[in-house]
């Protein structure tokens, strides 16, 4: 098994970026990753450096992965992700938070300005201690992931900020410990980076920043060779799924409905009809990312049991 600790961090996925590793289908790799301030914030008092700071999300990798060509599909298999440290940190961050801050719908909590409220957040045995001001602690079992992982698109740079067809700043929970996630590659070598691991986070990652933590991640990286597709998927003990990234949130939801569509007819032999009906019953529906403007994140997920043979 081969590991690196990233030297000098990259706040873009881009395939000019020079590889920090080359590896062969099938290989496990360990690798570092700080947290999306690059491990700037260690205690109370280190929050008010957070609006001064102009990057986040720094990236580890590029990983080259020989042999990788567009129109092929990478799958990472998430096989452990542990935190560098015995701590995590969160904030509530003035601008990103999704409540509404007008009379729309009867709302005001947020028609003041208020400064970013953080919070400190000890992590010991994979269980997170939540340290509330008003006193009280919530203690929540860790379940580990990159915010952002990615492949380099085929033209441009992307910003470890957004997520689109190449994956990127998805916010996606379920790419979490012991499952797959698969990527379209679009370049030589796929360029697999990531970052931004977040210990705990809930769905849209509504109130800013979650559980940010340095980490150490386990994946096993492989190729489908010849096999395309046209969005991030992922798969689960339970459910297969795939995710939308798009603007406004039903595009995003309309993207991965109508891949989980083609997924299902094209590789397990339900006609069109069925899985449109389907979709009105069994398929669910999780928000990763809604916070920040110009983008969101959402999957779609179908129940493994309801798959032929199953």
């Amino acid at each position: 098994m081969r590991r690196f600790s990233q030297k000098e961090y990259f706040y873009a996925i881009d395939k000019n970026n020079k590889p920090v590793m080359t590896i062969k289908p099938g290989e496990t790799v360990v690798v570092e990753t700080a947290d999306t301030c690059a491990n700037r914030i260690k205690r109370e008092e280190d929050f008010k450096i957070l609006p001064t700071i102009k990057y986040h999300n720094p990236l580890s990798g590029p990983i080259f992965v020989e042999g990788a060509k567009p129109g092929d599909t990478l799958t990472i298999y998430i096989n452990d992700i542990k935190p560098l440290f015995d701590q995590g940190w969160g904030a509530n961050e003035p601008g990103t938070i999704s409540i509404a801050g007008d009379a729309t719908f009867g709302l005001h909590l947020v028609n003041e300005p208020f400064p970013i409220t953080g919070y400190i957040c000890p992590i010991e045995n994979g269980v997170i201690t939540l340290p509330l001001k008003s006193g009280r602690k919530i203690r929540v079992q860790s379940r580990p992931f990159p915010g952002t992982i990615g492949v380099a698109p085929e033209i441009e740079s992307a910003s470890s900020l957004v997520c689109g067809r190449h994956g990127g700043n998805m916010d996606c929970s379920d790419i979490t410990i012991g499952n797959k996630l698969f990527l379209p590659v679009y370049t030589e070598g796929a360029f697999l980076q990531l970052g931004d691991v977040h210990a705990l986070q809930g769905d849209g990652e509504l109130g800013g920043a979650p559980v940010e933590i340095a980490s150490e991640c386990t994946l096993t990286i492989d190729l489908i060779k010849g096999k395309t597709i046209n969005w991030p998927r992922i798969e689960s003990p339970e459910y297969i799924m795939t995710v939308g990234n798009s603007c406004p949130i039903d595009n995003s939801l309309r993207i991965a409905n109508t891949e989980m569509l083609y997924w299902l007819r094209d590789e397990y032999g339900f006609n069109l009809e069925d899985a449109i009906y389907l979709s009105s019953n069994v398929f669910r529906v999780q928000v990763n990312q809604a916070v920040c403007p110009g983008f969101s994140s959402v999957s779609v997920k179908f129940p493994k049991e309801y798959l032929p043979g199953s």
